[in-house]
């Protein structure tokens, strides 16, 4: 049986139709994949690192608030294991040394365990800048004492603290961290600058300090030098 050219092209057409038909089949039958829009893929891919940044603790920092304050010093304090190591006693009034790294100025100081910070009178108090940071500069002087000298001091300013009065208002105070010398130890803490005319002390020192040095006896003073241990 013979074909024409033609007929033979019309019969290849078919065949291709067909197994066209069935190709199409089959892809309609096969399971589509499930796509995934780009942006769900993004959010998907952040997933884990934001899990991480939820987990990881976050860092406490020192609060204004006295009550918060207090309650974070409780807090530590509980934690903190007994020692039974020999510790220093102090009286309740000590002698302290104020030094600016050429000067010195001995001045009479308060053991106050309900103070957190301590504190020092400061006069003619002037924020200025150096270096780009912010300093500070006063006068150190016991204003009780006419024969105290006046002691020019620099220093970098640490941070501003709101005092609460106990009328309720707050006050802005300097905070400068000075080097000072109780007996023979030699300290380094944080002092807001304040007016301590009206107080018998120019000098008051609290707690994150006191906890650095030892035991107070509220019912005696100036024990430093004498080196009671207990």
């Amino acid at each position: 049986m013979t074909y024409q050219p033609s007929a033979l092209t019309s019969i290849v057409c078919v065949l291709c139709l067909c197994k066209g038909g069935e190709l199409l089949a089959a892809e309609d039958s096969a399971p589509e994949k499930a796509k995934v829009p780009a942006k769900e893929q993004v959010e998907q891919t952040d997933t884990p690192a934001k899990e991480k940044e939820e987990k990881a603790p976050e860092k406490k920092e020192d609060s204004d608030d006295p009550a918060e304050a207090e309650r974070q010093e409780i807090e530590a304090a509980v934690a903190l294991p007994v020692s039974a190591d020999p510790t220093q006693i102090y009286g309740w009034r000590e002698w302290v040394v104020i030094s600016d790294g050429t000067t010195e100025q001995k001045m009479p100081a308060k053991l106050d365990t309900g103070a957190l910070t301590s504190s020092i009178h400061a006069e003619e108090k002037k924020l200025f800048e150096r270096d780009g940071k912010k300093w500070v500069r006063f006068v150190v002087t016991d204003p009780r004492n006419k024969e105290s000298k006046r002691m020019r001091i620099e220093a970098p300013l640490v941070r501003i603290a709101r005092i609460k009065e106990p009328g309720g208002e707050s006050e802005e105070r300097e905070v400068v961290r000075l080097s000072f010398k109780i007996g023979d130890r030699k300290m380094l803490a944080d002092f807001t600058l304040n007016n301590r005319i009206n107080m018998l002390s120019p000098v008051l020192i609290g707690r994150r300090t006191i906890c650095e040095l030892g035991w107070v006896d509220p019912s005696r003073a100036y024990l430093a030098d004498k080196k009671l241990m207990r």
